[in-house]
């Protein structure tokens, strides 16, 4: 593995842990596209540190179950939004 891959996971995996970030969150960040960081995290970090590969896994597994709360909160901003800015005329 080239150097500034390895680097680059270690970076990401310990980003996401700490900060309990989501793959779109750690690809803005890191200025990468979401599969990049999906694959260093799931398949790359698991040959170079699998302690760090499964406390990452828990944080992305977290994640995943959480996204429909967020879109849907999501979804309740806009809406909410858009019905304040009719009732302003």
């Amino acid at each position: 593995m080239k150097d500034y891959i390895y680097q680059r996971v270690m970076e990401v995996s310990n980003y996401i842990y700490e900060t309990k970030a989501t793959v779109r969150q750690a690809a803005k960040v890191f200025g990468v596209s979401k599969s990049t960081i999906h694959k260093d995290v799931t398949e790359r970090l698991e040959k170079i540190d699998s302690r760090l590969a499964d406390q990452v896994k828990k944080v992305l597994e977290y994640n995943k179950a959480e996204r429909h709360i967020r879109g849907g909160e999501a979804t309740k901003r806009k809406y909410l939004s858009n019905y304040e800015e009719m009732n302003e005329d």
